[in-house]
């Protein structure tokens, strides 16, 4: 056994990131959510929007991925955790600010640059905060809206709109800078948001759950951008609607 290197007060020397290692397949999972980012990124910047807004779809399902993964097999680390949040804010905060920008709002000056700063900014605000309150909020519910639901409210609008031919309706612009100043915004604010933490996968669910299970597919595989963006939307909203009830809900205060 080798003696642990001690530092001059007695203590002992963390052992350097080569020494102890990474977990090599959460890790795997988040670079390549970090890639599809930067395809996103690279695509904008060759005016393949559509091509950028489904990488954008494809890094938050990597990001899903690379969490489950290292629960699974038990190889959460700290490092993963700094990765993640990094690869997060390029996928979900840089990458749907470019990609909004150069599609649409370029054509509205300072402001569609204030704006996409203001998404971009927001999103660093939001991982920056998650990971200070990382064990003490309640699991079930997100503070403010995530970077990936975030993200997927400005690519779906993109992929939708391309997909179907709307990329030419006047107005477009201001519709898209203000779902990105939405986005943005939901990020920062305290509207709690339902985490879905509760669904366990290894528990017993209804026999009509697995057939609602399969329509879902069919209607994902018959149109994805309509379904993705409608789904994003209403989680989007479902947060001011569940604050806006409980407000309805608390009883009033007699003289």
């Amino acid at each position: 056994m080798t003696v642990p290197d001690m530092l001059p007060g007695g203590e002992r020397e963390k052992p350097s990131l080569r020494r102890q290692g990474i977990y090599l397949l959460p890790n795997s999972f988040t670079l390549a959510a970090l890639f599809a980012g930067f395809f996103a990124i690279v695509q904008a910047m060759n005016h393949n929007y559509e091509t950028a807004a489904m990488a954008i779809f494809v890094a938050m399902v990597l990001d899903g991925l690379d969490g489950r993964v290292a629960r699974l097999t038990h190889s959460q680390s700290a490092f993963g955790a700094e990765f993640d949040s990094l690869s997060d804010m390029v996928s979900f905060g840089v990458a749907p600010a470019l990609v909004v920008y150069e599609w649409q709002l370029r054509g509205l000056g300072k402001i569609g640059w204030m704006v996409a700063f203001i998404y971009c900014a927001s999103a660093a605000l939001r991982l920056a905060r998650f990971n200070t309150m990382i064990g003490s909020v309640d699991k079930r519910w997100f503070i403010g809206l995530p970077s990936p639901a975030a993200a997927a409210l400005v690519a779906g609008l993109v992929w939708i709109c391309l997909d179907y031919g709307y990329d030419a309706l006047p107005g477009l612009r201001w519709v898209a800078a203000g779902l990105a100043l939405f986005a943005g915004l939901s990020m920062v604010c305290n509207v709690r948001f339902w985490s879905f933490k509760e669904l366990h996968l290894r528990r017993q669910v209804p026999f009509f759950v697995l057939l609602v299970l399969v329509l879902v597919i069919l209607l994902v595989v018959a149109s994805p951008p309509m379904v993705l963006f409608g789904f994003f939307v209403c989680y989007g909203i479902s947060g001011y609607v569940m604050s806006l009830m409980r407000r309805c809900k608390k009883p009033v205060a007699s003289d």
